[in-house]
């Protein structure tokens, strides 16, 4: 009934038992059912109804009685009207307590349904009697439906112990709590931090349960993900055959912090103190390495590590400073090659990437992964070999075309000497020998024989099978020796060889009998790509320099050039446009190069010839001024 309604009833019974008190014969006797008016008016839940209602029907219990007797008669009429009066005043009192306390219950009941967690409270039976409105919110049920409800039925809750000793613990100490399941009114599943508060009566017996159950469903969730992530991550750490280094650098961090110097300076300054360098080295503290990681050091467990990355780097090592300046620049990742030091003390050579974390990340670990790469260098090596026999097995069998080119070339001083020798034979058969003649002529002779002699050297140094050799070359001289190579050959067909050289060239690094290698097999190639061609035949040959730090050597032809479907595979291994080539020529040409540090390019166009453009670096400390 609403509170309009409440107090119209409430005023209409005032009303009536009036008017039976002043109507009837009852008198003051029916005067005591006021009290059900005020009751009435205390269902408004105000406490100004209720003073009205109780001052309207003391005002109506004195007014009857006036009316029905006056004052000079003092009998049981009165004593019956004070009665009534002390019913209404005593029922008012009552009424106005309990109005308090049901507000002050209120009231709290208010604060209960301001929390974010969800409350209710059952009896011992398990029967919901109260069901605050986060609790509504999150099980979807209004309290009218929770109510007299049993929770456990109601919200199928699933316990991660036995029931009865959940029970019998919240009845031991008075509380209890623990991680539940819970469903929803929509079925979903929801897990909770349950805390259980029993309630005792005045006399201590249990009445009632409070249970507080915090939502902890999406943190249940995050958890989860993060230990699946983290056994994800460590299956990948254990598994992988990368070895895998995990350090922590606070400490070197602020050992660069307290460094006088920044930014450019910093590499010099610790190239200055390798003292500083020494010790950071051992401030890189290990937290953990991987199974792959222990095997490739030797080690049977990680506790051989989790100490200093210090032991896993050799004395001398550079990589290190390298990768202490990245680190104190800020860069993501530095990349390097180095040797880690087992614990039997042999190296192996590694490749290996240094993840570092954000320079405003609190966390200063970093990962270091780790690839032995000795069966690579073992390969490699092999291979240079290989490339190495290949090479002094192209060089025999230049040779073997060259030897028309050797026999001229040994033949022109022998037959200087023996020119020299009759002339001076014919000064001394004088009547009068002619001593400064013959002294000249054996001057000519010691001078051919040199000759011969620096011939035969560099034709036996040219087949030497021998390590490569890194000096500082002349290029005029390689190309003037290559050249002396090959002129008998292009002799022979009719090739005119031009070579056009800017004076003054600064010298190159490298090994002069693989750049002198390189030079014939390609005068060769372009002698004998004209072989057999009408019209003049002519290979230029021009040395220069390009651009700031780069000599460049181009050899042309008036040839026939190359076909535009043999260009792309003209360097690879094995291919071949002549017959009975062996296609190594330009592949060894161009590897050669390349590890000089320049490059060997081709361009042609059909009809026309081809230029073969090869480019070698020079330092600036030894260039012409």
């Amino acid at each position: 009934m609403s509170r309009a309604g409440l107090r119209f009833w409430s005023a209409a019974l005032a009303f009536a038992v009036f008017m039976v008190d002043v109507l009837t014969p009852l008198e003051g006797a029916v005067a005591v059912l006021y009290v059900v008016a005020i009751l009435l008016a205390a269902r408004t839940n105000r406490r100004n109804d209720i003073i009205i209602a109780a001052a309207g029907c003391i005002v109506l219990t004195i007014s009857a009685y006036l009316i029905s007797h006056d004052l000079e008669t003092i009998a049981s009429p009165a004593l019956r009207a004070l009665v009534s009066l002390a019913a209404i005043g005593i029922t008012t009192l009552l009424v106005l307590q309990n109005h308090a306390a049901t507000r002050r219950l209120a009231a709290q009941a208010r604060l209960l349904n301001l929390s974010h967690d969800m409350i209710f409270v059952r009896d011992r039976g398990g029967v919901i009697t109260f069901w605050n409105k986060t609790a509504e919110q999150t099980y979807g049920w209004s309290s009218d439906e929770a109510l007299g409800q049993f929770a456990d039925k109601l919200l199928r809750t699933s316990y991660s112990d036995r029931r009865e000793v959940i029970e019998t613990s919240l009845l031991d100490t008075g509380r209890w709590e623990g991680r539940v399941e819970q469903r929803t009114k929509a079925g979903s599943i929801l897990a909770v931090d349950a805390r259980w508060a029993l309630q005792h009566d005045h006399l201590g017996k249990p009445v009632a349960v409070l249970e507080t159950h915090t939502d902890v469903t999406d943190r249940v969730a995050a958890h989860s993900a993060l230990v699946q992530s983290e056994q994800r991550y460590r299956r990948m750490f254990d598994a992988t055959r990368i070895g895998v280094v995990e350090e922590d650098w606070s400490g070197l961090r602020a050992a660069l912090d307290s460094l006088p110097t920044r930014g450019a300076d910093l590499r010099d300054y610790l190239a200055r103190h390798p003292d500083f360098v020494r010790h950071a080295r051992g401030l890189a503290r290990i937290v953990d390495v991987n199974p792959a990681l222990q095997k490739m050091a030797g080690a049977s467990s990680s506790a051989a590590f989790i100490e200093s990355a210090d032991k896993l780097l050799g004395e001398n090592d550079r990589s290190f400073l390298d990768a202490l300046v990245a680190f104190a620049q800020g860069e993501r990742f530095h990349e390097g090659e180095t040797e880690l030091v087992r614990l039997d003390g042999r190296k192996i050579p590694v490749l290996f990437t240094i993840t570092f974390s954000p320079r405003s990340d609190e966390d200063h670990d970093v990962l270091v992964f780790v690839i032995d790469i000795t069966e690579r260098k073992q390969a490699q090596d092999a291979l240079l070999a290989a490339q190495a026999d290949l090479a002094h097995a192209a060089r025999v069998a230049t040779l073997g075309e060259l030897s028309a080119s050797i026999a001229h070339e040994v033949n022109q001083p022998l037959a200087a000497i023996v020119t020299s020798g009759e002339a001076g034979l014919r000064w001394l058969r004088r009547d009068v020998p002619d001593l400064k003649e013959v002294a000249t002529t054996i001057g000519h002779v010691v001078a051919q024989g040199r000759r011969a002699s620096e011939v035969v050297t560099r034709i036996r140094t040219f087949l030497k099978k021998a390590p490569a050799q890194q000096d500082m070359l002349q290029i005029g001289e390689i190309i003037a020796e290559a050249t002396a190579l090959v002129a008998r050959e292009l002799a022979k067909d009719d090739v005119a060889l031009v070579v056009e050289t800017e004076p003054g060239l600064p010298p190159v690094r490298g090994d002069r009998i693989q750049l002198q290698q390189v030079l014939v097999n390609l005068l060769v190639n372009a002698g004998q790509a004209m072989s057999g061609r009408p019209g003049p035949r002519t290979i230029t040959l021009r040395a220069g320099i390009v651009g700031s730090e780069t000599l460049a050597i181009t050899v042309q032809d008036s040839g026939p050039g190359i076909h535009p479907n043999d260009l792309p595979r003209l360097f690879d291994p094995f291919f071949t446009t002549k017959d009975g080539g062996m296609g190594m020529g330009l592949a060894i040409c161009r590897t050669t190069v390349e590890a000089h540090g320049g490059r060997l390019s081709v361009a042609s166009t059909p009809g026309s010839g081809a230029t073969f453009h090869l480019t070698l670096p020079y330092s600036q400390e030894h260039a012409s001024p």
